[in-house]
């Protein structure tokens, strides 16, 4: 029988999450790849869903290439700037500053 003293444990399996997150390169960090259609655009996503910010060498045609990335990650509140031919992709909370790159 459990001691009605003693807390209630729910084991959520947040050391697997961390451990997954751990093992696919995310938890906050800049990741540089290069979006030219070949890495699934989920995959693009759900970096972003765990903090991460993407620095994407566009190898193509911008628009065909980010339509599967930029609506899951506006709908989000992330960011998507094109910089002299990169796709810089952040999520919520990381602003994209643009300011000095003037007019």
């Amino acid at each position: 029988m459990s001691d009605p003293d003693e807390e209630p444990t729910v084991d959520l399996g947040l050391a697997d999450i961390e451990q997954e997150m751990a093992e696919e390169g995310v938890v906050g960090d800049v990741v540089l790849g290069v979006l030219d259609g070949t890495t699934d655009p989920a995959e693009w996503v759900r970096n972003v869903e765990y903090g991460n910010v993407l620095v994407l060498d566009v190898d193509g045609n911008l628009n065909e290439l980010a339509q599967e990335i930029a609506p899951p990650v506006s709908e989000m509140g992330g960011g998507l700037t094109h910089f002299r031919g990169f796709l810089v992709v952040s999520p919520s909370g990381v602003e994209i500053d643009a300011d000095r790159l003037g007019g």
